[in-house]
């Protein structure tokens, strides 16, 4: 967005606002380019579910959020120094009165969470084919899949760290990070089951560490200490996309719960995926290892998944496993899992000890597109079985600048009285 000196702060607040400014009579003054671009988006959000013996659409068994976001980003504001900043807040515009009896998430401790917080703040430099980004930003999952971003909540949760990126050898991107710091996207005062999140909220402060969704609450990441990673993407066959990485953090559980063992945490995780481009079918491997000599078991798992586009219909076949160790599979900052088996609700029944077969099809009608997924988990030490069916509709309208999604999720699982439901549906309007 450019901004000149004839604009007065009101009036670039109307441009923004979407009114408009006629010319008037004034001096002629050279237009002077800021450099700043600003976006944002505007989010209304609303879930229910019949998970505590209710009924869906009971106030009860409902969440809601209203959100606003707004950022602004210069990629030289001097000597090639750039810089960006993001501004996040949330509020229920009092739906709490009488449609809903909680919120998806929150910037605060108190009731109903209503409130900002600073969700990204950071500065940018590059020199050859090297960049540096420090400060708190997002996290790609294809780069950085144990400390990642997650879209499925209102906003998306970040990190405070330090990112390197190197492209000097041919058709590969070298990532390298220190993550420090993250808050936790989860729905607002839900447990977390997040072994390594849980962990670091007790050693921060004694923060509560069952509850998560509150994303004004920047926790540390291995006691302060940080995590280092390093990834490595080469894409010379083509077709043909090779990622590894490799994540190490100093004296994992010394630091986190002052247990003194003196051993250090490290995970290895590897994706390769083959696009077919005469047909559009992409095959895709995945598999890695979370090691830790204070837990009784390395955790190891594998995925693999084959799917493609035909025309107005898409079709996916995945299958994931993972062994009975300590730690399971998890992300730094947040609840979702890097495992191609992923799905609205099923984390907390794929992340450990378990096999998990997922069938995908989808269907562009109406405007937007159709989804069907079918989960069905089996966790081997609890034999216990596990089914999710999610039914979803997703569409994009005004010139695509707003996305409407509406989904529906079943879920049965062994020693349930009942199984459960829930509807999702949230509105993002982008500016």
């Amino acid at each position: 967005m450019k901004k000149t000196l004839l604009l007065s702060v009101v009036a670039s607040t109307l441009i923004m606002a979407g009114g408009d400014i006629e010319p008037v009579a004034v001096p002629v003054v050279e237009e002077v380019v800021s450099g700043w671009d600003f976006s944002g988006q505007a989010v209304v959000y609303y879930q229910t579910g019949d998970w505590n013996g209710g009924s869906l659409f009971d106030q009860a068994e409902s969440r809601a959020n209203a959100g606003l976001q707004l950022r602004a980003v210069n990629k030289d504001v001097f000597w090639g120094i750039g810089a960006g900043a993001e501004v996040s807040g949330l509020a229920t515009l009092g739906l709490e009165n009488d449609v809903v009896g909680n919120i998806m998430q929150g910037a605060g401790d108190e009731d109903f969470g209503r409130g900002g917080w600073i969700s990204q703040a950071y500065l940018t430099y590059g020199f050859g084919n090297t960049s540096l980004k420090a400060g708190r930003q997002e996290l790609p999952k294809g780069l950085s899949p144990f400390a990642f971003s997650e879209g499925w909540n209102v906003f998306k949760n970040t990190f405070d760290s330090l990112l390197v990126v190197n492209t000097d050898i041919t058709d590969t991107t070298i990532v390298g990070a220190w993550v420090e710091g993250a808050n936790h996207n989860n729905v607002y005062g839900a447990p977390t089951g997040n072994i390594p999140m849980i962990a670091s909220a007790i050693a921060d402060g004694g923060r509560a560490p069952l509850l998560g969704g509150n994303m004004a609450d920047f926790s540390k990441v291995n006691g302060g200490a940080g995590i280092y990673m390093l990834t490595l993407q080469n894409k010379s066959v083509q077709d043909l996309t090779l990622t590894g990485t490799y994540y190490y953090a100093a004296d994992y559980l010394d630091n986190i719960a002052g247990l003194a063992t003196g051993n250090d945490a490290h995970i290895l995780w590897g994706d390769a995926k083959y696009n077919f481009n005469t047909n559009g079918i992409v095959l895709g491997l995945q598999g890695g290892t979370v090691m830790d000599d204070d837990f009784s078991d390395d955790t190891t798992a594998f995925g693999a998944k084959i799917g493609g586009n035909f025309d107005m219909f898409s079709a996916s076949l995945a299958y994931s496993t993972v062994n009975d160790g300590g730690v399971g599979v998890f992300n730094v900052g947040g609840v979702k899992t890097p495992l191609y088996t992923q799905l609205i609700l099923n984390q907390d029944f794929i992340r450990f000890d378990n096999d998990t077969i997922v069938a995908k099809a989808g269907l562009k009608a109406l405007g937007g597109k159709f989804g069907l997924a079918y989960n069905y988990t089996n966790a081997d030490t609890l034999d216990i079985d596990y089914t999710e069916v999610d039914v979803t509709y997703k569409t994009k309208v005004f010139n695509d600048s707003t996305t409407l999604f509406a989904g529906y999720v079943y879920q049965d699982l062994d020693g349930w009285t009942d199984s459960r439901n829930l509807i999702r549906v949230w509105g993002r309007y982008n500016f």
